[in-house]
Order: C-alpha cells, then sequence, then structure tokens
C-alpha cells in the first residue's frame, strides 16, 4: 500500500498526464499549478465584431504582434505611470509600486533622489540637470554700471569744485575777506563737504568689512563736519547780535580759537556715536536673498536699516539747531549777510533730509 503522504509528494511536485485533455500538468516550486491563459483580440472581421487568438500564457508568453488590429495606428503603451521629468519627483500611491504621481520641484529644489526634492537652501541653486547645487554669484553695485556712472560723476565734479575752492582760499588765507569770513570754520566746512563727496565712492564700492567700517565712520562723520561748522558759526552771529541788542559785555568765546574748539566738541559727539556703534555691531558683510527672488543673491554690509538711521539722528539735530540760529540771525547787517545765505541752505536741508530719510528706509531693501 503506498502512503498518502508519498502521493501527496508525488501530485505536488511532479508532472502527469491527463486523458482526459491530453494535455501535460506542471507545478511550479510552490506547489502551485502553472497558469495557461489564451489571449485574444477584439476586432472587426468581414464586417464583424470578433475575438481573434493572438497568443498564449505558458511558463513564458508567446504573442504574434502581426495578428493585433490596434484602435489607433500607434501601439499603446502598457504602463501604470509615465516617467517623470527630470524636475519632477516621484510621489507612490500606498500600497502599489508600479504607479506614482509625479510632483514637480519647486525651481530652488534638486532631485535628492527619485522620491524626494530637497531645498538648496538659501544662496544656492540646482544646478542644469538637478543634481547638486551651486553657490549663485552675489550681485552688487559695479564701477561699470549705470547706476553707478552718474552719481560717481557728479560726486567727482562736486570733489574737483570744492579743491578749487579750497585753493582759493589757501592763496588768499591772509586777505581780509577770508578773515572775516571765518576761515578756520571754512575750512572745517569744506573739509566736510570733500567727506561728504568722497563717501559716494566709498558707497558705490564692493561691500568688504574695510568698506562696511568706513561707511559708518564717514556717512553721519562727514555731515557732522558740515553741519558743526555752520551750527558754530551761526551760533557766533547769534551770540554778538544778541548782546550788542541788550547792552551787555562782548560774548565769550568768539575767537577762532574757541570756534574751531566748539565745532571740534560738536563734532567728537558724532565721532562717539560711531565708536559705540562699531563696537554693538562689528561691521562685517552678509548675503542676503527675498522670498520672492530666491535666484538673487545681493552682498550688502551687515548693517541694520534702523541702525543707519539712527547713527543720523544727531546730525539731524544739528540741522534743526543750525536752521534755528540761522532763521534768528536773518535780520543781521549787510556786513553779516552770510547769515541770510546760511539760512536758504539750512530750509532746503531740511526740505531735502525730509524727503531723504523716508525714501532711504524704504529703498533700503534695493542695493541700486
Amino acid at each position: 500500500m503506498v502512503k498518502r503522504v508519498e502521493i501527496h509528494f508525488q501530485t505536488r511536485y511532479s508532472p502527469f498526464s491527463s486523458d482526459d485533455t491530453d494535455s501535460e500538468i506542471r507545478f511550479d516550486r510552490h506547489g502551485d499549478g502553472i497558469g495557461r491563459y489564451n489571449i485574444f483580440n477584439f476586432q472587426a472581421r468581414g464586417g464583424r465584431y470578433g475575438y481573434q487568438r493572438v497568443g498564449y500564457w505558458g511558463e513564458d508568453l508567446t504573442l504574434n504582434t502581426s495578428l493585433i488590429v490596434w484602435a489607433q495606428s500607434s501601439i499603446p503603451t502598457s504602463q501604470c505611470s509615465d516617467p517623470c521629468a527630470k524636475n519632477e519627483a516621484k510621489s507612490m500611491q500606498r500600497g502599489d509600486v508600479c504607479c506614482w504621481l509625479c510632483i514637480p520641484c519647486q525651481p530652488y529644489e534638486f532631485l535628492y533622489d527619485e522620491f524626494t526634492c530637497m531645498d538648496c537652501g538659501p544662496g544656492r541653486w540646482p544646478t542644469e540637470d538637478l543634481s547638486s547645487c551651486y553657490d549663485l554669484p552675489e550681485e552688487y553695485i559695479k564701477w561699470e554700471d549705470a547706476w553707478a556712472i552718474g552719481p560717481i560723476t557728479i560726486s567727482c565734479l562736486g570733489f574737483i569744485c570744492t579743491l578749487c575752492v579750497f585753493t582759493i582760499f589757501v592763496k588768499n588765507n591772509n586777505t581780509p575777506v577770508v578773515k572775516a569770513s571765518g576761515r578756520e570754520l571754512c575750512y572745517i566746512l569744506l573739509v566736510g563737504v570733500l567727506m561728504s563727496y568722497s563717501m559716494t565712492l566709498i558707497f558705490i564700492a564692493k561691500p568688504s568689512t574695510t568698506v562696511c567700517t568706513l561707511r559708518r565712520l564717514g556717512l553721519g562723520s562727514s555731515f557732522a563736519v558740515c553741519y558743526s561748522a555752520l551750527l558754530t558759526k551761526t551760533n557766533r552771529i547769534a551770540r554778538i547780535f544778541n548782546g550788542v541788542r541788550d547792552g551787555a559785555q562782548r560774548p565769550r568765546c568768539i575767537s577762532p580759537a574757541s570756534q574751531v574748539g566748539i565745532c571740534l566738541a560738536l563734532i567728537s559727539c558724532q565721532l562717539i556715536v560711531v565708536t559705540v556703534w562699531l563696537v554693538v555691531e562689528t561691521p562685517g558683510t552678509r548675503k542676503e536673498t527675498t522670498p520672492e527672488k530666491r535666484d538673487t543673491v545681493t552682498l550688502k554690509c551687515n548693517t541694520k536699516e534702523s541702525s543707519m538711521l539712527t547713527s543720523l539722528t544727531y546730525t539731524v539735530v544739528l540741522i534743526v539747531l543750525c536752521t534755528v540760529y540761522a532763521f534768528k540771525t536773518r535780520k543781521c547787517p549787510e556786513n553779516f549777510n552770510e547769515a541770510k545765505f546760511i539760512g536758504f541752505t539750512m530750509y532746503t536741508t531740511c526740505i531735502i533730509w525730509l524727503a531723504f530719510l523716508p525714501i532711504f528706509y524704504v529703498t533700503s531693501s534695493d542695493y541700486r
């Protein structure tokens, strides 16, 4: 008698023939029967639609493609999902390894793998094939830019004109006209004007630690030199004529040496403010990008716009005081009519600065 286990083993793994179907029945290594299928194509034959056998499947595929009639001229693609483009990542469907969705990467992302888009980070941009990232070039005002040529030209012309005036003063240093104008304060004022014109070149230069330091030192200091000299001059005139009107003695500290000392004291206040600013905020550079323009990197000084405006507060105070004294001395005798010109200058200066401060704050995000 044959044991039942042996019969089961023989029927599970060994092929055998069937008298009814006249075919061989076979099993795979798991003991499952090998499926066999006929493949039909639904097509028109003789004006009628029917199925045409075009192949079969046993342990492999046999297909006669010449018998297949396609609905269109080209053979359709047999796949669940099309391959993703080079800027797209696959999003696999749950429980399916053959079907996926193609998710476009953002312009600033690269393909970490075929399933993941990864941000390059600020200041970086993906390569053409999205395989990696590279550092974006830094943008800043260059000497040959149209935005720089205009200010440089005006600055150079102003610098030359100021030097010419300075030369005239030096040549006529001991004449009564130069002495009466307060030559010491005039020289300080001319130095401040030269510094102001020089700041144009410093602000156009490529940002670096040295350039950023000079910007902080020069911006407020150049204005402080100019307006300290004007404030000292107008204050002296006001004290002289107030003393004459009140019948008092000659005012103190109206000698040239005293005037220079007062002017330097006013300038030193601005230098103290700038020195504290340099200590609190170490000068340097930073790369700036905005969410709206990730592909643009701007090289700037690491100075906050609020700090820059705060450093000009002292200058605004000098302008206001200078304007007040200029208004008080507007009715001086003809021999002191420079007070009227100073007054006119300060009135226009106030208007310019009222426009400058908000414009500077609003446009500070654009390096041009």
